[in-house]
């Protein structure tokens, strides 16, 4: 897949080093599947089937790695299985 989109003129990494925040601070590392064009993240999977821990995880490392674009791709359904994430802004209502 990175092979392709790189063809395409949209640059990725695999298997990148990623900071993870939490509450603004830098609190570890951990390996992205792949990312493209430094926003959007990648999860790859080749379960037998995606369920809401998986959902959960995603939502979990868009946090973490302070992302807005995510794609949860299942090689390991009968057919390619993918959901894709986007974390909203929450605005800070008035008073």
């Amino acid at each position: 897949m990175a092979i392709e989109f790189e063809r395409a003129g949209i640059s990725s990494k695999r298997e990148v080093e990623m900071p993870i925040y939490c509450l603004g601070e830098q609190v570890g590392t951990r390996r992205a599947d792949i990312l493209f064009e430094d926003c959007v993240l990648v999860k790859l999977k080749a379960i037998s089937e995606l369920d809401d821990s998986h959902y959960a995880q995603m939502i979990n490392y868009l946090e973490a790695y302070k992302l807005e674009i995510g794609l949860l791709i299942n090689f390991g359904e009968k057919s390619l299985k993918f959901k894709r994430f986007i974390k909203s802004v929450k605005s800070a209502s008035s008073a």
